[in-house]
């Protein structure tokens, strides 16, 4: 079954919160392209720093790149692009919409009931033109994916790195797909962002790999905060498999519409380096400096989406709470995901107190992203701050002025701490990570139970 919470909220909250806006909105829009807002880009960032903190900067075997969107054309004709990535199309004969075949439930338009033409084979490249004239010769195209361009770069990573197998190169970047049928907000649009590894191993050692990978990247999204009953491993079918793939699982989430790819995990085989060193008639083989062997690695393939990453996180944090004959809505987003880490929040927008709550927020926003919100009552800027998904605000008042105190409040318990301004970095950077808001730095007070 779907998860409780509807897309249609989390659609609302995105508009009327800032994370994500329709793009082109003023035109009416285009379809299935959207806009991070000041929101959204601070959550879509730190998914990324997150996966990048995992997987390269607490690795010894990983390095990045950040290659070209645009690629010489004979690259996707090495890696079958040209010739095999394509869904099977149908178009109604009465309102024209188009749709993929292999979606469908019965033979007959969801739209209109009309008719549906025989199916054809739709390649999912955006084509375009490098130089001043639309000619044949000057064809490339958006990439679909990242992939390819960290294959391409072996040699490069190798002779500059001078890395020992098995190693990684880990990359983010935008990918485009002209697919046929879109949908489900963020999860399926034509431009959307990868983070992708692509791990070479030798021959023989695949399998291991292939299951430590799998491992990893289903913790990741539990240590961050994902749910362990909406998230599932799901391994391919023989069928399902790609003509490159030697065995392929989906970690799956269970989003409102159900269950759905959130990242796949490929054991690629060697096909990639081989079919490159073809096309090419470039070595791309790895030489084992101490059996003097030179060695085609296989090669493991994490492939998540930043975008349904985010949407993933949005509907795991969503909530909803009674609250004195209202609703309390809330995302329960991980700390190191949030968008703001901390709120300051003036009882007050008296001068003094102001200049007061100013200085703390001027210090504090070194460390995180800090929001100062002065607006409306102080329990309309928490409910603010809870529906964006702050973790903690800091309260400061008048009695602030006299006793140099400020009020921590925790955003999933509502509880309550006092402290000393002396004490409130430390003690800020020990929450966020993960201690008990009743454990008190000296002078510190409990100061509401929740």
């Amino acid at each position: 079954m779907p998860t409780n919470v509807e897309m249609e909220k989390i659609v609302s909250l995105c508009r009327r919160r800032g994370f994500v806006f329709p793009s082109s909105e003023i035109y009416g829009g285009l379809s299935s392209c959207w806009d991070y807002g000041p929101l959204g880009v601070e959550l879509k960032r730190n998914v990324k720093e997150a996966w990048w903190k995992a997987m390269v900067q607490n690795r010894d075997d990983m390095v990045g790149l950040d290659t070209s969107i645009l690629m010489h054309p004979q690259v996707w004709a090495a890696s079958g692009h040209l010739d095999g990535f394509s869904d099977p199309l149908v178009e109604c004969k009465s309102c024209h919409l188009r749709w993929r075949s292999d979606d469908l439930e019965s033979d007959k338009c969801p739209s209109c009931g009309g008719e549906l033409t025989e199916s054809r084979q739709f390649n999912l490249m955006f084509k375009t033109f490098m130089g001043s004239t639309e000619e044949e010769a000057n064809e490339v195209y958006l990439r679909p994916e990242t992939a390819q361009g960290m294959f391409v770069n072996f040699q490069n990573v190798l002779q500059t790195t001078r890395k020992k197998l098995p190693f990684g190169i880990a990359q983010i970047g935008k990918s485009f797909r002209n697919e046929i049928t879109t949908g489900n907000f963020i999860f399926r649009s034509r431009e959307f962002e990868q983070m992708e590894v692509e791990y070479f191993v030798k021959p023989g050692t695949d399998e291991n790999w292939f299951n430590y990978w799998l491992e990893e990247r289903y913790n990741w999204y539990l240590n961050l905060g994902i749910k362990k009953d909406s998230i599932r491993l799901r391994k391919h079918a023989e069928k399902e498999l790609a003509h490159y793939a030697k065995a392929c699982s989906d970690i799956d989430y269970l989003f409102p519409m159900g269950w759905a790819e959130l990242e796949g995990v490929a054991n690629r085989g060697d096909f990639d380096l081989v079919q490159h060193a073809k096309h090419s008639g470039k070595t791309l083989n790895y030489l084992n400096k101490e059996t003097k062997e030179h060695i085609v690695p296989n090669i493991i393939e994490p492939s998540a989406g930043v975008d349904r990453s985010v949407l993933a996180f949005l509907c795991n944090a969503y909530d909803e709470e009674p609250d004195k004959g209202d609703t309390r809505v809330l995302l329960h987003l991980h700390p190191s995901i949030a968008p703001y880490k901390i709120a300051i929040l003036p009882l007050s927008k008296k001068e003094n107190l102001a200049t007061f709550a100013k200085d703390i927020y001027t210090n504090l926003r070194k460390h995180w992203m800090v929001n100062y919100d002065d607006t409306q009552s102080i329990g309309r800027r928490y409910r603010r701050q809870d529906e964006t998904g702050t973790p903690l605000c800091v309260t400061v008042d008048f009695q602030s002025l006299e006793d140099n105190k400020a009020t921590i409040r925790d955003r999933d318990t509502m509880r309550q701490i006092r402290i000393p301004i002396d004490e409130l970095k430390t003690t800020l950077q020990t929450k966020l990570e993960g201690e008990d808001l009743f454990v008190l730095p000296p002078g510190g007070q409990i100061w509401k139970e929740g």
